[in-house]
């Protein structure tokens, strides 16, 4: 596995390059901003925001390791993770009122002081200070996708009267070297807690440095700014109808909870499934960010005017290339015929996958779900997803390990089928909603594609 590490993590930062490269050649849009104060305001933006990535990613490789390193069992592993996701579905649901009411320029600064501290809390043996370590992980990561961002696009609009549409260009910059972050995260990790030997608590002492630069930085370069003070029930009321009365909104977000729900599943199983082979957990890790990255780029250059696929066909392909994943993992997870390469291969397949997914359905999102009600329809998609992500622990937990993991991914398989189920109804139900397509190049009939 050492060896089939590096060999992968080589080939997909290869194809990385590749597809990126040809990514910017089929490009779309026009010449970027040049506007000396928008490049600045950019900055300011991205040293704070690209350091909390950083040390949001320099935690993802060795959690679990951190926790049979402390010589915990598999069921007391995955209650710490159930208390992650339940916290997730608390905090999502209250972050966004909460970050507007206590002011985003706070919320990021609080960000990095309970970040801290759940990394600071990875030093204890101690199982119930690790539990609260994961609650506030929970927190944590609830405010790094709210309060960030909303900064961002109040500051951009009110403060600075920038056009509205230079806002899409800074967020396509920010996934971009989102991607860049997280796999160089992984060998940063891999270099302190395997290369140097100082164990898998080393990625988290590293990111509290980088988590109070954060703080520093948000505190001295940033101004506050407020949200508008909005009754959280009226918030949660009003996304229920939304998710209630329009079918297009339902089945998207019977397909987020499936499709995301088994990616939180993965995320739990991919180390206990490879680590009894002794990989370098960090190059892994990069190499499923390089899949992942691999993944957009290659969204980007079928979306382009030289491809033209829509996002529904492309969303159906992600669902389908899971499936097929996890179907392979039945197999190699086989009690007494484990084939490690092949898990492997079906993790980088699930992260190739997810690359396609997320800005698929970021795209669908956008426009099936009305602007004022997307933040509350979000918090409503994220529960049953976190649910189902519990429930699927859980029922790992009350099982034998090994059959345990295998029961596992065939649960899954059996999610993505009705996933895919989801796919089919929202193609019949949307296949004549022009709305929904790409617009056509510039000299190709609109009626040329009468599918989506």
């Amino acid at each position: 596995m050492l060896v089939t590490a590096y060999v992968a993590f080589a080939f997909l930062l290869l194809i990385c390059i590749g597809l990126e490269f040809s990514a910017c050649r089929s490009k779309i849009t026009g010449r970027s901003c040049s506007n000396p104060a928008f490049l600045r305001f950019q900055l300011d933006y991205y040293q704070v925001y690209f350091l909390a990535l950083a040390a949001d990613w320099l935690q993802g490789p060795y959690l679990y390791k951190l926790y049979q390193h402390y010589h915990f069992l598999e069921a007391q592993i995955t209650i710490i993770y159930v208390c992650g996701f339940a916290s997730s579905v608390l905090f999502g649901l209250v972050s966004s009122s909460l970050v507007d009411r206590l002011g985003r320029k706070k919320s990021c600064i609080l960000f990095s002081l309970t970040y801290s501290i759940c990394c600071l809390t990875k030093l204890s043996w101690d199982y119930f200070v690790l539990i609260v370590g994961r609650i506030l992980g929970g927190l944590s990561t609830a405010l790094l996708f709210s309060a960030f961002e909303a900064w961002y696009v109040h500051e951009h609009v009110e403060r600075h009267d920038f056009p509205a549409e230079w806002i899409p260009a800074t967020f396509s910059k920010a996934a971009f070297w989102n991607g860049i972050i997280a796999i160089g995260a992984g060998v940063v990790a891999n270099v302190f807690a395997e290369w140097l030997g100082l164990g898998p608590v080393a990625p988290f002492m590293v990111s509290i440095p980088f988590l109070m630069l954060v703080g520093v930085l948000a505190m001295k370069n940033w101004d506050e700014n407020y949200g508008k003070k909005r009754a959280l029930s009226r918030t949660c009321t009003d996304a229920l109808k939304c998710l209630l009365s329009d079918r297009r909104v339902l089945l998207l977000g019977t397909i987020q909870a499936l499709f995301e729900s088994v990616i939180y599943i993965f995320i739990f199983l991919w180390t206990p499934v490879l680590d009894p082979h002794n990989p370098p957990l960090g190059i892994v890790f990069s190499s499923f960010m390089a899949a992942s990255m691999a993944g957009s780029s290659l969204y980007r250059v079928a979306t382009s005017k030289k491809y033209h696929l829509q996002p529904m066909h492309i969303l159906s392909l992600s669902v389908l290339m899971v499936f097929f994943s996890l179907f392979m993992l039945t197999f190699s997870t086989n009690p007494g015929q484990e084939n490690p390469s092949e898990s492997f291969l079906a993790f980088l397949l699930i992260e190739l996958s997810c690359g396609l997914y997320f800005p698929s359905m970021g795209f669908l999102r956008q426009k099936v779900i009305p602007e004022k009600d997307q933040a509350g329809v979000m918090h409503w998609f994220r529960v049953p997803l976190n649910l189902l992500a519990c429930l699927g622990l859980l029922i790992l937990h009350d099982s034998d390990y090994k059959t345990g993991t295998r029961n596992m991914f065939t649960i899954c398989s059996v999610m993505m089928v009705m996933a895919l189920l989801a796919v089919v109804s929202l193609f019949t139900v949307v296949r004549n909603n022009a709305e929904l397509r790409l617009p056509s190049p510039p000299g190709q009939s609109e009626v040329s594609s009468p599918e989506l």
